[in-house]
């Protein structure tokens, strides 16, 4: 249970708590007093024994491991006999910290599942109550390294390709192969950015993330540069915490670079990841899901939240930039 609850802890701080010592320009989390450590070790411990949420979507969502993707969580409605034929969108997942705990994020993966997704994170089952201890690394690992790789999230889309068009599968026929999303928070932010040129993908989510500097290189594993958001073929949404957020200066940053694609950049006063330990994964999940309603599945009342004058422009606790959005919805 320790090693699990500070695993948490470390994939909650994400990517940019890696590097206790790292180079001028790149962000870090201030240093914590053994009173303020004490505090958030406190808050994961709630966290890790807070029972699921089903999510407040059409769908009660579970998770599990599925025998036929190892080393995956698999975020979906508990139901599938109540899912229609081609209803289910899939969502590809980086977990903070690029970790190998799949149910780090989960109260925000289950809140996407219940809206009709199958939602992929790499890694195990090691948080939440009923987790097993997740494995200790292997000492000669060097630091700064990503314990889940892209690799291992484009794995997970491309089983649940698979499985849509598979006889047998309890998904055949109910995922629709063009609603795809690839999205991840932090590190895990940074993976999406990387998978999210492949042509099959339509919805682009960053969760508290922004690519490094081109001269920074502390994650080992992670090949993100600036030149890799022109890789971007879709319209990508931020939605990071505010100046509290550690990634805030590397999103921002994002933000300013992309002119070629619909782009919005979305924050909240919910630091790095706040919004992660929320039921049903607090307004960024509520976020998160809207757009994947309006990119996906053409929802136009998904749509009007975030282009017309009474959704989200007009909510108090978010502040909104956006461009290259067409002047009419």
């Amino acid at each position: 249970m320790k090693r699990t609850l500070m695993t948490l802890v470390g994939l909650m701080l994400g990517a940019a708590a890696m590097a206790q010592d790292a180079p001028p320009g790149v962000p870090q989390f201030p240093k914590q007093t053994p009173e303020e450590q004490a505090r958030q070790a406190a808050i994961m411990e709630a966290y890790n024994k807070t029972p699921d949420t089903e999510g407040t979507g059409p769908y009660a969502a579970m998770k599990e491991v599925d025998p036929g993707l190892a080393n995956h969580v698999v975020y979906r409605p508990k139901d599938l006999s109540k899912v229609a034929k081609g209803q289910l969108g899939i969502v590809a997942w980086g977990n903070g910290g690029c970790g190998k705990n799949g149910a780090a994020e989960r109260m925000h993966l289950l809140e996407i599942a219940s809206h009709g997704y199958v939602v992929i994170a790499p890694g195990g089952l090691y948080g939440g109550p009923g987790g097993a201890t997740e494995p200790a690394d292997p000492p000669d690992m060097p630091k700064m390294t990503v314990r889940t790789t892209t690799a291992d999230v484009t794995a997970g889309y491309e089983w649940a390709l698979k499985e849509a068009g598979r006889a047998g599968s309890p998904y055949y026929g109910k995922i629709d192969p063009a609603k795809l999303a690839v999205t991840g928070f932090s590190c895990g932010g940074l993976q999406a950015i990387e998978q999210a040129g492949d042509p099959r993908v339509k919805a682009v989510v960053i969760d508290n993330s922004g690519v490094f500097p081109d001269d920074v290189k502390i994650l080992q594993g992670i090949s993100a540069k600036k030149a890799t958001l022109k890789t971007f073929h879709t319209p990508v949404i931020y939605i990071i915490g505010g100046k509290k957020d550690i990634a805030y200066g590397n999103a921002t940053d994002d933000f300013s670079r992309i002119d070629h694609v619909p782009v919005m950049l979305v924050q909240n006063d919910a630091g790095h990841g706040g919004d992660f330990l929320k039921p049903n994964g607090g307004a960024s999940a509520a976020v998160a899901v809207k757009w994947l309603e309006w990119q996906l599945r053409g929802d136009k009342t998904a749509g009007a939240y975030f282009t017309g004058p009474d959704g989200i422009a007009k909510d108090p606790q978010w502040k909104v930039e956006k461009k290259n959005f067409p002047t009419t919805p």
